[in-house]
Order: structure tokens, then sequence, then C-alpha cells
């Protein structure tokens, strides 16, 4: 019951830091849009947030940082899913599954919650299903 509501705190502090952060990341100033625009490459993270012709934030960027966190509130409020121990990552719609689960009902009930996420176009499940013998 604690690491539920631990989880739920954590994803909650994360709806409040996500517009923030994205924010803050298309504030970083005309340097980045300069170098865009001459040419220069910026980093994947970054180029997803921004257009690189004017320095603007996207929708994309935003809608993925929501579909993410979407999906592990969803998990978080789910009994069978572990949210603490599936992890996600969400590019332009896409939903990649990592971490571990304890069994395969468990890595499928978490594929199908993403899949039933607004705003998920697939889902790559990579969710590997621990051994036995592991302890979590």
């Amino acid at each position: 019951m604690m690491m539920k509501k631990l989880a739920t705190a954590l994803i909650v502090t994360g709806l409040a830091v996500a517009p923030v952060a994205s924010y803050a990341n298309g504030t970083m100033g005309t340097k980045d849009a300069t170098n865009a625009q001459a040419g220069s490459t910026t980093t994947q993270g970054h180029s997803s947030m921004t257009n690189n012709a004017t320095g603007q934030k996207t929708g994309a960027a935003l809608s993925d940082a929501a579909i993410t966190t979407k999906v592990k509130a969803k998990f978080a409020a789910d009994s069978t899913v572990r949210a603490t121990k599936i992890h996600v990552d969400t590019d332009n719609g896409v939903v990649k599954l990592t971490g571990t689960a304890k069994s395969q009902d468990e890595a499928a009930r978490a594929a199908e919650i993403a899949k039933g996420t607004e705003g998920v176009s697939s889902v790559d499940n990579a969710v590997q299903v621990s051994s036995a013998g592991m302890k979590y």
C-alpha cells in the first residue's frame, strides 16, 4: 500500500514538474535557434522539443510527456502492474515499455494499459519477465 501511495505521489509530482521543464527547455534563449538555422545539429531530446527553424516549442514533446505521465498513472492505479518496475518512454506517440515483470500476464497487462491510453499510436513492449528466483 505504501509503495502505491509513493508511486502516486511521484506521478502527481511529475504532472506538476513536466510542464515547467518543458517551458524552461523552450526558453533557453536564441542560441539554439541560431545554431539550428545555421545548420548545426541539436541533441535528439532537444530537437524533439523545439522546431529547429524557429526555436519554438512543438506540441509533440508536450504530448509525449503527457502520454508517459498518463500511462504511469494508470500503472499505479492497476493492482496487477508494478509501476516501479516497468519503465515508460514515449516518442512521437510511440510508447516503449522496458523493465521487468513478475509474469507474462503482467507484461501483457502493461502493454494493454499503454495501448488504451489516449494519444498512444503504438506500443513497443520490451518488458522482460523475471525468472522465478529473483526477488523484488
